[in-house]
């Protein structure tokens, strides 16, 4: 349920011009906060004005309470915010800030809020003149990684790096990342009651589609047969193209270049289909779709309520998994980001000796990462005992 917010610093989004959004922050008296405005603008056009503008405006409730601004806040005062919001920090925070139902941020949480709150004040403090002791100590820079080099364009003669010292300590990848407990996707077959969430579940088993790339599909951009015209891939296949104006305001998550050639969906993200997936689709299509005549080309739709016919949004689909999940009696929250962990897994295990097919297969931007994350040896596996029985002079 959405919560109004009245008297006090709140996320303003604002309708552009073909469909796209903007997000801004608006004061306690109604007008634009024109300081976290002006940092905003600077990532219009990305994904991560959103996210930056919610991090952002609780550190601006925050330093409201606080009774901070730009030119009196200090480094302390930094560090004692990440401490309120979930950061191991030896010092005192203050008044209790996240309370339940709020729980402090996690790992990925607070590097994205220290990212925010450092470029934030090092654009304020620059564009205003104001505490240069803030913005040197925010300004400091690090000796480079060889992963650095190996990023950066001539990584052989960087001398240094922006460090964040706000950032988490510690804040290595995760190396087993969650996953759907054994025989989720049967048992969540079981327990959902349409054919467009059986779809949903198989879609999300059989493929690693993130759920805003799945619930912004068009009609159009789904190739399921041999040799379409669109020449990306022979077999059955979907391109997830990134539509900032869709109807449910689902965005996919990469945004590659894509086009349409004689009504014909070429580039953007490919992801193969199963037979699987195929046959899902067009027992939905046959079933639901049709009954209830939507007319605005997208794939996913809602099939009751005041609502039916319009675009099902991304976060009905999560409530959809996360009931289904109560009903099969499955252990733990039901996410989709999970099936993407498990289906790159399952395509790791099938072809361990090349990480590559698992960055294709899953559209991931690096083999090295899905080889670090994903790469690690199954502890029964005969490979791995006959190493130990090596080790332990037992295999002699």
């Amino acid at each position: 349920m959405r919560r109004i917010v009245v008297e006090d610093f709140r996320v303003q989004r604002l309708l552009r011009a073909g469909g796209k959004h903007s997000y801004t922050i608006m004061r306690p008296d109604g007008a634009v906060d024109a300081e976290a405005d002006s940092y905003l603008r600077t990532h219009e056009g990305s994904g991560s004005q959103k996210t930056y503008a919610y991090f952002l405006v609780d550190h601006l409730r925050w330093r409201s309470r606080e009774r901070l601004t730009t030119a009196t806040a200090e480094m302390t005062d930094l560090f004692r915010y990440m401490g309120a919001v979930g950061a191991m920090t030896a010092m005192p925070w203050g008044e209790p800030w996240r309370v339940p139902p709020q729980r402090p941020y996690g790992q990925s949480a607070l590097q994205i809020a220290a990212a925010c709150l450092k470029g934030f004040y090092l654009h304020s403090c620059s564009e205003k003149k104001v505490n240069e002791e803030l913005r040197a100590e925010l300004g400091v820079r690090r000796l480079p990684t060889q992963v650095d080099r190996g990023r950066a364009m001539l990584g052989h003669v960087v001398t240094s790096m922006p460090a964040n010292p706000l950032a988490p300590r510690g804040a290595g990848r995760r190396r087993h990342p969650k996953m759907p407990p054994d025989g989720a996707r049967a048992a969540l077959l079981d327990a959902v009651r349409t054919a467009r969430d059986a779809m949903v579940v198989t879609w999300l088993s059989d493929t690693s589609l993130r759920i805003g790339g799945l619930t912004g599909l068009h009609l159009m951009d789904l190739h399921l047969r041999e040799n379409a015209g669109c020449g990306d891939c022979s077999s059955p296949h979907l391109h997830v193209c990134h539509r900032p104006g869709n109807l449910n305001r689902a965005a996919a998550k990469i945004k590659p270049d894509w086009r349409v050639v004689d009504g014909v969906v070429c580039g953007g993200e490919v992801y193969r289909a199963s037979p699987a997936m195929v046959s899902s689709y067009f027992t939905y299509m046959t079933t639901e779709y049709t009954a209830h005549a939507a007319r605005h080309g997208m794939l996913l739709i809602q099939l009751s309520g005041l609502r039916r016919g319009e675009p099902w949004s991304a976060d009905a689909a999560r409530g959809m998994l996360r009931r289904a999940g109560r009903r099969a009696l499955l252990h733990g929250r039901i996410t989709p980001k999970a099936f993407r962990h498990r289906f790159t897994s399952a395509v790791m295990d099938a072809a361990p000796d090349d990480p590559r097919v698992a960055q294709t297969a899953g559209n991931w931007a690096s083999a090295r990462m899905v080889d670090e994350v994903y790469g690690h040896p199954d502890l029964h596996a005969p490979e791995f005992t006959a190493a130990l029985r090596i080790v332990w002079g037992e295999g002699e």
